[in-house]
Order: structure tokens, then C-alpha cells, then sequence
């Protein structure tokens, strides 16, 4: 009754209570519209080592989140993995191992999805994740679990010599996480028992593991050696293929005696026989020196091939200079066309010309950057999805990784070099199918992939950057 003498009273009541319905019409239609929930994948999600995982979330209902504010963080919301608000990101208190490396997909923030792509996959990445998403007084979050794995290099199976009464067998395979699961399989497929097994960290974090087992003479068969990733259900098999009677040892009393006897007839022999031995492995690596010396002799003299860098096939995360002589991992994605020629997974990019006869060098400036390779590649490499780097995917190339200089064979090569080089010289005898790389300061040799390895088809220079680093092709 107040209310409605106070309204009747005059015109201004009648503008006050208008107001009043207003601004509780308002109030109210605001806290409607702008609740919502968070919603982040309910199963783990896994990353891949050195590549890039987009971690998914969105609002429910779908709205736009254009003007709110979103924060990607792990155990508190600062400092933070990712930062967006007054409509761009903001990199004021960004965790330091993610600065560079994080982007906030706003081609779905119309639409409710506030993903984040986190490039550069490392071990230090797994674990959870928060989702925080704020408009207004209204906040809500999500928390979701990132996992990483690596899927290492085909397992590598040697004979070891002779053990037990048979053959001793050892598997090997390195770059796993988490810690692989290996096994020894028969033909039909059945486990067999390892006489051994070890797994053990690398420098750069990831797992190399090695097991064996004794193959016996009523055992032989085919072998096969199985290493599985559990997190990405990945598994990678070797074979070991029939081995011969006359290759396991077999004991004869009259055979032991009449060793026992030659043993002390030419024991005066032995000294003799060693000295001549050393002199051969010197003689050896003399020749391998000589061979060497030849090489280099012959290849240094070649002019460099003027070689520039493709843009049609450099991943959207690389930024070429203008004389297309320089590369650089960038810190934003460039908005390039997805064309067929271009890599879309794996951080690289070809050079412009092609070889498929005569001989060819040139040389790259690596700079300070600790993850990068060099090398060349086949104009056919798959350029779409993940793909391993090493000559049974068509690329031939040396690779900084971490505080590890190595060969990009399969299995890996590692290259005990005091120092890694600032120049690298890379030569390619396309006639004799071989890659050679050279220190471009000394001249000394760091790696030669063995002649017909490379194939007669057209090859390009390659190059891959990792985080922060920065190539240069010399003029």
C-alpha cells in the first residue's frame, strides 16, 4: 500500500520505480546470460615429445567468450600457463618454461572454445591443468590432465657372443616415455623369459632400454624383440630370422683336449700373433685416415651451391627472412595457406633447389640454439602428420639436442664432439647416393652417411628448428 500511494504521489515516483523494475530486469536477465559451466575433456589427453597439443576446452551453453577473461594455469592462476583478457593475451606473469610456446585459439572464441596449443612438447609438460574462464563476477573452471610420451627408435637386435650353452641375443631401442614394456616373442607370437633387462634415463629425460636372452641350438627359431609405449599404445618390433646349426657351440671332449693341446704347442705363438694384430688395426685406421684425407681433399674445393629456403613448404610456426637465406621459430603462427607442400606437424622446411647428380655442398650457421638438425631430404618426404627423422623416412641429418650431438640414424647415433660446431658444412654426392658433414670452422670430419644410402631421386637441402632456434645459409 506504500508502495502504491508513494507511486500515485507524482511523476517522479513513477520514474523511480520504472527505474527500479529496470535495473532488476536487468541485474537479472545479466546473471541468465552469463552463467555457464566449463567443460574439459574427462579422459586424459597425451602430447608427443618436440611436437604440439592443442588442449581442449569450451563453455556449455556455447557463448561467446570474446570479453571474458580466460587463464590456462597448473597449480595456481599466477603465475600462469596462458593469460587472455580485455580481448588479447597478456604475457605479464607467464610461467618462464612457457613463454613462446603457448596460443590461445581465438578462431573459437565466438564459439565458446577456449583451447590452447602448447608447442614444443617437453617431459616437464605432463600433469594437470586448470581451465579458468571469468565474466564479470561469474567464474567457472575445468581441470583436465595432460600426459606426454615419446614412441622411441625400432628396437635393434645383435648377437652378443656365446653364453650358457648358446647365443646370447641383446635387444636395444632408446627415446621411449614413459618407461617402455619390451618383450620377447617366438613365431607363433608367445612370450618368451629375458635373461636380463634394464632400463635406464637419458640426459635428455627419456628412456633407453635394453634386454636379452639365450638362444639355445633345441630353441632356434625366429625371434622377434616388441618395445610398447603404453600411453600411446604404440608398439615397434624387430625380427631375428633363422640362425644356422653350425652357429652354436657344441662341446666335444676330444675337441677340448685337442685345444688344450694347441694352446701349449703355440702358446710361444701368442705374443707374436698379438703384436701383428695391433699393427693391422693401425694399418687400418691409417688406410681409414688416408681415405678421409682423400675425401676432404676432393670435396672442399667444390663451390658452394647457392641454396635459399622454400616458403611453400615451411611450417606456419617458422618465420623466413626476405632473401629467404635465414629461418627463426617464431613465437606466433603465421595465417599461411595449408597447401601440400607445406609441414604441418613437424617444424621444417626444404630448400629451394633440388639435386639428383653431381656433387654439391653447402654450409649453415646453427647460431646458439640447443634443438635443431641438418641435413637433406627426399622431395617426396611426407610433409603432413608426424614423422620420424631418419633415412627410412627419407632424411639424412645431424641434430643438436639438448646437451646431445648426434646422427639422425635409426637407432640413433650418438657424436662425442668436445664442441658442437657453429658452422656446419653438409656435402651431397648425389652419384655415389652418400651425405657427409663437415666442422666448417676446422674441417673435420662429423658424420658420413655410407654411399648408396642416399636414393638417385631428386634431393633437398632440410633443415628443423626447435624452440628459439635460428638457422642461416651462408651466401
Amino acid at each position: 500500500m506504500k508502495v502504491l500511494s508513494f507511486c500515485h504521489s507524482s511523476g517522479f515516483s513513477f520514474s523511480l520505480l520504472g527505474f527500479i523494475i529496470y535495473f532488476m530486469t536487468f541485474y537479472v536477465h545479466k546473471l541468465e546470460t552469463a552463467q555457464f559451466k566449463v567443460i574439459g575433456p574427462e579422459q586424459p589427453v597425451t602430447a608427443i615429445v618436440d611436437e604440439e597439443i592443442v588442449l581442449p576446452c569450451h563453455l556449455s551453453p556455447r557463448m561467446s567468450a570474446e570479453n571474458m577473461e580466460v587463464t590456462w594455469f597448473r597449480s595456481q592462476l599466477s603465475p600462469f600457463v596462458h593469460h587472455y583478457s580485455n580481448g588479447k593475451d597478456q604475457y605479464g606473469q607467464q610461467m618462464p618454461e612457457y613463454q613462446g610456446r603457448t596460443e590461445l585459439l581465438k578462431d573459437g572464441l565466438a564459439n565458446g572454445s577456449v583451447a590452447l596449443r602448447i608447442f614444443s612438447i617437453r617431459l616437464s609438460d605432463e600433469g594437470q591443468y586448470g581451465c579458468f574462464v571469468q565474466d564479470d563476477i561469474f567464474y567457472e573452471e575445468a581441470l583436465l590432465e595432460l600426459k606426454v610420451a615419446a614412441s622411441g627408435s625400432a628396437p635393434h637386435i645383435s648377437v652378443e657372443g656365446y653364453q650358457d650353452g648358446g647365443i646370447r641375443l641383446v635387444c636395444r631401442s632408446a627415446r621411449w616415455y614413459p618407461e617402455p614394456e619390451v618383450l620377447w616373442r617366438d613365431l607363433k607370437g608367445q612370450p618368451l623369459p629375458s635373461s636380463s633387462q634394464t632400463n635406464s634415463r637419458e640426459a635428455s629425460g627419456l628412456y633407453e632400454t635394453q634386454t636379452s636372452i639365450i638362444l639355445t641350438e633345441h630353441s632356434n627359431q625366429n625371434l622377434s624383440c616388441s618395445v610398447r609405449n603404453t600411453h600411446l599404445s604404440q608398439e615397434k618390433e624387430s625380427t631375428l630370422f633363422y640362425i644356422s646349426d653350425p652357429f652354436f657351440p657344441k662341446v666335444n671332449p676330444w675337441m677340448v683336449a685337442m685345444c688344450v693341446i694347441l694352446v701349449v704347442l703355440f702358446g710361444s705363438f701368442g705374443l707374436s700373433a698379438y703384436l701383428f694384430k695391433i699393427k693391422e688395426k693401425q694399418a687400418v685406421e691409417l688406410q681409414k685416415q688416408a681415405v678421409e684425407l682423400r675425401w676432404r681433399r676432393f670435396v672442399v674445393p667444390i663451390e658452394e651451391a647457392n641454396v635459399t629456403l622454400d616458403p611453400d613448404t615451411a611450417h606456419r610456426d617458422l618465420i623466413l627472412s626476405k632473401d629467404q637465406k635465414s629461418v627463426r621459430w617464431g613465437d606466433t603462427r603465421l595465417d599461411l595457406p595449408n597447401n601440400s607442400e607445406r609441414f604441418d606437424s613437424v617444424l621444417c622446411v626444404l630448400g629451394c633447389e633440388g639435386f639428383n647428380s653431381g656433387r654439391h655442398c653447402w654450409e649453415v650457421e646453427v647460431g646458439d640454439g640447443q634443438y635443431w638438425a641438418v641435413g637433406v631430404a627426399r622431395e617426396s618426404v611426407s610433409r603432413k602428420g608426424r614423422i620420424e627423422h631418419n633415412p627410412e623416412t627419407g632424411i639424412w641429418a645431424v641434430q643438436l639436442w639438448g646437451d646431445e650431438f648426434r646422427a639422425l640414424t635409426s637407432p640413433i647415433t650418438l657424436l662425442p664432439l668436445s664442441q658442437v660446431p657453429s658452422r656446419i658444412r653438409v656435402c651431397l654426392d648425389c652419384d655415389q647416393g652418400q651425405v657427409t658433414f663437415f666442422d666448417a670452422g676446422n674441417e673435420t670430419l662429423i658424420f658420413t652417411f655410407p654411399p648408396a644410402s642416399v636414393p638417385g631421386e631428386r634431393i633437398r637441402p632440410w633443415v628443423w628448428l626447435g624452440w628459439r632456434a635460428q638457422l642461416r645459409l651462408r651466401p
